[in-house]
């Protein structure tokens, strides 16, 4: 055997061990889906693991995403190329991870074809590139037992949260039903219930019906939604209680919400000293009063250990964001507007709903300031939205003030503090009943007392209801002082795909309302977003 011979028998040797060594290393990689990347962006969270081995049931997951329409498309759509390599691998994982149980399908939805028709038939979004090509970017999630959910679009401020949100859509399809959230708001944050008749003639006379607030939507997404009237007296049937700008609440609807929490049940309250979206009455205005936009739970909030002095603010100037009140003037400091950054270190790091928080913007926010802690000891206060360290309160003598802000004035009076001011708590504790000895109530009379004349009719009978006056487990409640800083025009924003979230303020409230549902498997997968960041 001469020298050539042996060199291409050595050569070949080589070639077929590194083709066996490439095809080991093939298999190996797609039995144990190893995650290689530096960032460890496709590896699981314990949370959706959890969720993964708990499937009794095969499901289906279709990923609709318009590839070959995004390759001639403009380039805000075509931006969406990594993002969707990035949630195809996730979803790869997802299938790799779930012993068979979820079968895994990639569909490019061409024009007139079964697969867009089914996208529309699901109901995801539809953005128009031409006259003929669409583009999608959904999923939907189906069980053998025909229920079907959706995620619409793969909106760019939720890449942080893609996991928690493919995660909770397999979760609630397979095993739960939807969380019932009672909102209880003086301000029209569930928009207006028309249909019928009264669209037709509200339409006819050139008025809209209000749309409910981005917040409500965003939660309508994952849980049902129910409207709670501002003067109930009892609240029942809801999972979670959210108060929006309690303003000038009935004693009956304060003694309801201190009872429903006194029953061990979870609830989010958002008061306000001055809220902006809070629009005054014309009317009013012409009475020479001053218009009121507060808000407050005062009763409640003391038999939680809290206070929200009136018409004080929190302030920062490291926070206050820069801006001309009026197209004349020049940029200055917003003292009444702040950025809560986590540079600044505004987010409590004890809860899951602020942990992972970046930034949040918030609106004349008011101060909390715990009362009688002595007194309040089996009470835990874990602080969720503060300012900087050098942050402050300041505030104003009387509403007009604020009505027409003079905001170089504010800053000239603003002294820089050496501590956080907090603006959100999360209490935790048996609490005890803001109305120990019960509430008097109107006794209903008998219809007929309605058709006397005002002299004939008998002075009402007042009786007496009373309830718990202590809670026999322990009670959990988020309390914010702000109000706008979940309305549209703070959190939300118009793009070319529709209403978009600003910052993490949205984030906040969905985060809040995981931590105090209390689910194990959900808060392990809301603890994702520490460790897996989309690319862009």
């Amino acid at each position: 055997m001469n020298r050539t011979v042996k060199i291409i028998m050595a050569i070949t040797f080589i070639v077929v061990i590194a083709v066996s060594l490439v095809s080991i290393v093939h298999k190996l990689g797609k039995s144990m889906r190893l995650d290689i990347t530096e960032r460890k962006l496709y590896t699981l969270s314990d949370g959706t693991k959890q969720i993964l081995d708990g499937l009794t049931q095969p499901i289906t997951i279709k990923l609709f995403y318009s590839k070959t329409a995004s390759m001639k498309a403009p380039d805000q759509i075509r931006f969406y190329t990594n993002y969707y390599t990035f949630v195809r691998a996730l979803l790869e994982e997802y299938a790799a991870q779930s012993k068979g149980n979820v079968k895994l399908e990639i569909i490019d939805p061409r024009p007139y074809t079964e697969e867009e028709m089914a996208a529309i038939r699901y109901k995801l979004k539809r953005f128009t590139i031409s006259q003929e090509e669409s583009f999608f970017f959904g999923l939907v999630v189906q069980t053998q037992f025909g229920v079907t959910k959706t995620i619409e679009f793969f909106s760019p401020d939720r890449q942080s949260f893609v996991e928690y949100d493919i995660s909770y859509l397999i979760d609630t399809a397979v095993t739960r039903q939807k969380t019932k959230i009672g909102v209880l708001s003086s301000l029209p944050v569930m928009g207006d219930d028309v249909s019928g008749y009264m669209a037709y003639m509200m339409r006819m006379q050139g008025q809209q019906s209000r749309p409910a607030w981005g917040i409500v939507r965003q939660i309508q997404e994952k849980y049902e939604v129910i409207s709670i009237p501002a003067d109930t007296d009892a609240i029942s049937d809801v999972d979670m209680l959210m108060v929006i700008h309690p303003k000038d609440l009935p004693e009956k609807t304060q003694f309801a919400i201190d009872q429903y929490i006194l029953k061990g049940k979870r609830a989010m309250i958002f008061v306000a000293p001055h809220c902006v979206v809070d629009r005054p009455d014309p009317m009013q205005a012409q009475t020479g009063q001053p218009p009121s936009t507060e808000s407050s739970l005062d009763k409640l909030l003391q038999a939680w250990g809290l206070e929200m002095p009136k018409l004080t603010f929190a302030g920062d100037r490291t926070l206050a964001v820069m801006g001309s009140p009026r197209p004349t003037d020049r940029p200055m400091k917003i003292l009444g507007i702040m950025k809560l950054t986590s540079a600044e270190q505004c987010f409590g790091t004890e809860s899951p709903a602020t942990a992972m928080l970046n930034e949040v913007s918030v609106m004349f926010p008011g101060v909390l300031k715990k009362i009688n802690p002595d007194a309040a000891s089996d009470i835990k206060y874990t602080p969720l939205i503060q300012t900087s360290s050098k942050g402050n309160s300041w505030k104003v003598d009387s509403p007009y003030e604020i009505m027409s802000p003079d905001y170089a004035e504010f800053l000239r009076k603003f002294r820089d503090g050496s501590e956080p001011v907090v603006m959100g708590y999360s209490i935790t504790g048996k609490f005890k009943s803001a109305f120990p000895e019960g509430i008097e109530v109107e006794e209903k009379t008998e219809d007929a007392q309605a058709d006397k004349p005002e002299s004939e009719k008998k002075p009402p009978v007042m009786k007496k209801v009373t309830g718990l006056t202590e809670a026999a487990e322990s009670c959990a409640v988020m309390v914010f002082a702000d109000v706008d800083f979940i309305s549209d025009i703070v959190a939300y924003q118009q793009t070319f795909f529709g209403t978009a979230v600003v910052g993490d303020n949205s984030n906040l409230v969905l985060n809040a309302i995981e931590d105090l549902s209390g689910s194990s498997a959900d808060r392990k997968s809301t603890r994702l977003n520490s460790s897996h960041e989309s690319p862009s």
